[in-house]
């Protein structure tokens, strides 16, 4: 399957009780239609020490990865989210913004 979001890209939450925010993409988990967002999603772990270097105990708060279906890219030029398409340019590959046509890549 394509990528339509990608490390690095601006999205837009849809669902849940962050709905409406933005944030950047920290990671991209494709075999499990996942994608974690920098700051949102946070869950507490109950963290216990483990190995050599004794990680620390305790509560740890952290991003958990969230359905990709839940958020949509947002368009650097018409600043909205939108749905990706796929075109071919130059020989490659490239995704396209399919509210007003700009290239994403």
């Amino acid at each position: 399957m394509a990528a339509r979001v990608k490390k690095g890209d601006t999205v837009q939450i849809l669902t849940g009780d962050e709905k409406g925010e933005r944030g950047t993409v920290h990671a991209v988990l494709p075999k499990e239609d996942r994608v974690i967002i920098a700051g949102h999603n946070l869950i507490k772990k109950h963290q216990k020490p483990t190995g050599q270097m004794r990680t620390q105990a305790g509560i740890i708060e952290r991003e958990a990865p969230m359905n990709l279906s839940n958020v949509a890219p947002v368009c650097r030029n018409c600043d909205r989210p939108t749905r990706v398409g796929f075109r071919t340019e130059d020989g490659r590959k490239v995704r396209f913004c399919k509210r007003c046509g700009e290239v994403m890549d």
